[in-house]
């Protein structure tokens, strides 16, 4: 009956992992928000700070909002270089006991800001918080919890499959903030050559675009001198100038020379080539020598292990990836897989030196197995108590659950010492067996208190920081109260099953 039970516990709390879902890293409530704004490719940046100046006007009238402030553009020392067109908006929010209903929830406010930040036009956002943001950015390169990057060779095919992806992407439930990054739109002057008029005229494409470069680029024509520092004197038309299409068509292109003049006279640019302000790229990103596209979420209200599960099924079923075409998925995703394949090397070889300790303590196969069953007996605690609290897998729970085994193993380990040492003393089995469990239920039951009350107020914290403890202490304490009663039920008969066959072997 108590292997039956006990067999039947381990299969019902393997079947609650396959359904808890998995994250790389429970998030932190930092407290405040980060509103990522981005606006047109081109905005300049008088306007961007029109713009920004009224978003964080709107921010304060928020109640609960303390104070805002923004960065936008890139610095003199470029550590994150951005382009006038996005600005990062930092919302410092008021102590919870000093907003209008403490008792509202964070995402509440979120919700509120992304209904109502959209009617001010010429913004897009995405809501995240600060360090949450760089914390991304660092360890994946993007800013949001997830991203899929589309491969490729074709700028306009990669944004039709990025966009094609935003669209399924948007539909999975728990995605927020879906964003295609800004491959495209930038303003550009553009300026066609026409081919047939310049070799009516005897013009090479060198002649021209000589004229276009010093004319909007500018021309190096000397050198300034300041103590040891040297300056670059260039010469070009002025911005007045430079930004009305209508002068720039009227500069002098000079006709190639006749006889012995320099020139044989000059034409108007306008004459020779198409000038016009066209939309271009905004930006050509590569990975690994590959031309790709960005498309972010950010995932709310469910583990990012299934969201990405239901969202690669999607993207499969409708998403035409042409050949030569390929996706890949980043974000804190990227850092769950990566872990994953390093607890699937770690977590063997640290079970197999604890395999190892027991047989050098034991000398014997028999007793060493015997303890190591504490390990997956404890492990049904942990997953049950991540369960019912509703907790995804985590590194974090990870952790927890090597931590766990250690545990688990010592209170065998004290248990079955004791048994042999009764069993040397030639007590029969079952009175040795019997009095073990006895004698060591204090000692056993100590080690578990001592360890689970330890991690109970990291288990219930509710404080800054507590959602990443949360999951590791769930696992030690559920873990300890099903190692415990296991250990004091289980392993006293799988002692006696195990030595019963063994002696009839013998005899």
């Amino acid at each position: 009956v108590t292997m039956t039970a006990a067999v039947v516990l381990m299969l019902v709390t393997g079947a609650m992992a396959t359904r808890l879902g998995s994250e790389f890293l429970p998030s932190l409530d930092e407290g405040d928000l980060l509103v990522h704004a981005l606006r047109i490719p081109g905005t300049s940046l008088s306007t961007a700070v029109d713009m920004q100046h009224a978003l964080e006007r709107k921010l304060k009238t928020y109640p609960e909002v303390d104070y805002v402030f923004s960065k936008i553009g890139t610095a003199e020392i470029a550590t994150d270089p951005m382009p006038p067109s996005v600005a990062d908006t930092y919302v410092m929010l008021k102590a919870r006991d000093r907003w209008p209903d403490p008792d509202r929830e964070k995402s509440d406010l979120v919700a509120q800001l992304q209904r109502e930040l959209p009617n001010m036009p010429g913004n897009n956002y995405e809501f995240i918080q600060p360090i949450q943001m760089r914390f991304n950015e660092l360890i994946a390169g993007v800013r949001s919890d997830i991203a899929v990057k589309v491969f490729g060779d074709d700028m306009d095919v990669l944004a039709e499959v990025g966009t094609n992806i935003e669209a399924v992407l948007a539909g999975v439930p728990g995605a927020a903030d879906t964003k295609l990054e800004q491959t495209s739109g930038l303003p550009l002057l553009t300026v066609s050559l026409k081919r047939t008029e310049m070799a009516r005229l005897g013009l090479s494409v060198s002649d021209v675009q000589e004229v276009v470069e010093v004319a909007i680029g500018g021309s190096v024509v000397g050198q300034l001198f300041e103590g040891d520092r040297r300056f670059d004197i260039v010469v070009r038309l002025p911005e007045a100038l430079r930004s009305n299409l209508d002068e720039l068509g009227r500069l002098p292109v000079p006709l190639p020379s006749s006889g012995g003049a320099r020139t044989s006279g000059y034409v108007q640019l306008g004459s020779v080539a198409d000038i016009a302000v066209a939309p271009g790229p905004n930006q050509v990103s590569r990975e690994n020598g590959k031309r790709r596209v960005v498309v972010t979420a950010n995932v709310r209200g469910r583990d990012i292990g299934s969201f990405v599960a239901e969202a690669e099924r999607r993207i499969a079923e409708g998403v035409v990836i042409p050949a030569g075409y390929w996706t890949a998925w980043g974000g804190q995703f990227e850092q769950l897989v990566s872990a994953r394949q390093r607890l699937a090397v770690v977590v063997p070889v640290a079970l197999l030196l604890i395999l190892g300790l027991l047989f050098a303590t034991f000398g014997t196969m028999r007793d060493s197995l015997l303890v190591f069953t504490g390990i997956p007996l404890a492990l049904t605690g942990g997953v049950f108590f991540l369960w019912i609290r509703g907790i995804p897998f985590s590194i974090s729970a990870a952790v927890g659950f090597i931590a766990l085994s250690g545990v688990a193993v010592l209170n065998g380990l004290v248990m079955i010492t004791f048994i042999n040492r009764l069993r040397e003393q030639n007590l029969p089995l079952e009175e040795a067996v019997m009095q073990g469990a006895v004698a060591r239920l204090r000692p056993v039951l100590m080690t578990a208190l001592v360890a689970s009350l330890g991690f109970l107020p990291m288990m219930l914290a509710t404080g800054r920081g507590a959602e990443v403890q949360r999951p590791l202490a769930t696992v030690v304490f559920g873990g300890i109260v099903s190692s415990t009663a296991l250990t004091l039920l289980v392993l006293p008969v799988l002692y006696l099953l195990f030595a019963r066959e063994r002696r009839e072997v013998e005899l």
